[in-house]
């Protein structure tokens, strides 16, 4: 049973924007602990999080995603937290999923936010990208996951003691997939409506290239 739920917010340069996403998240998870991650801001995403979190991790530099997953990840471990929900802090998710989201734990092991993509407000190139990871994803992983990208995540802690995913950045995310599927985690997706507008700190080239090389990777059977 799912009793103590550890919601992360990673941040990077995200203003004022993670407060929305706090709020949301204390009205559908009242009994939620909240955790902020600062990662290196240099705006008042810094600020803006000690004041709606309940917990705070603080990087003094940019250290990317999968850095900052981990000490939360860690941080849920050392907490006894029966699971965690990753959301992020531009506001493109949702808060008001989180209940059905952890709801759908009581079957899997892993729950994804799964976003609507095919719509005009969803950017070209994060179309394109998210399309073509998940179709890689489904392929290698053999589980069925239509959206390999989404930060919007639900998981057992169980999952995060034994799974030891690779990566300081967005391949983090993708690499934590393969190796939970590999260990045969059950996985589960909820559809979500997705918020388009905020800047996303997603690079085009360089973070495409983690995530190819990782795919590549597991495809070649090479695990570090």
């Amino acid at each position: 049973m799912i009793n103590k739920v550890l919601a992360i917010i990673p941040a990077y340069n995200a203003g004022e924007l993670p407060a929305k996403v706090a709020h949301g998240l204390k009205n559908a998870l009242p009994n939620a602990t909240i955790l902020g991650i600062d990662d290196g801001s240099t705006d008042e995403t810094r600020s803006v999080l000690r004041s709606v979190c309940n917990e705070m991790i603080e990087f003094d530099v940019n250290r990317g995603k999968g850095t900052v997953l981990r000490a939360g990840f860690a941080f849920a471990i050392e907490g006894g937290y029966d699971a965690v929900l990753t959301i992020d802090a531009d506001g493109q998710h949702d808060p008001a999923f989180a209940p059905t989201m952890l709801q759908a734990l009581e079957n899997a092991d892993i729950v994804i936010g799964a976003r609507q993509i095919s719509g005009k407000a969803v950017p070209w190139h994060r179309r394109i990208a998210n399309i073509l990871s998940s179709a890689t994803t489904r392929a290698i992983s053999k589980v069925e996951i239509s959206d390999s990208q989404s930060g919007y995540r639900a998981i057992r802690t169980e999952v995060l003691k034994n799974v030891h995913a690779v990566g300081d950045r967005y391949d983090y995310e993708q690499d934590f997939l393969f190796r939970a599927a590999r260990q045969g985690y059950r996985f589960a997706e909820v559809p979500i409506s997705t918020v388009y507008g905020a800047p996303s700190h997603f690079r085009a080239a360089v973070d495409a290239w983690r995530i190819v090389r990782v795919l590549w990777r597991h495809k070649a059977g090479i695990f570090r």
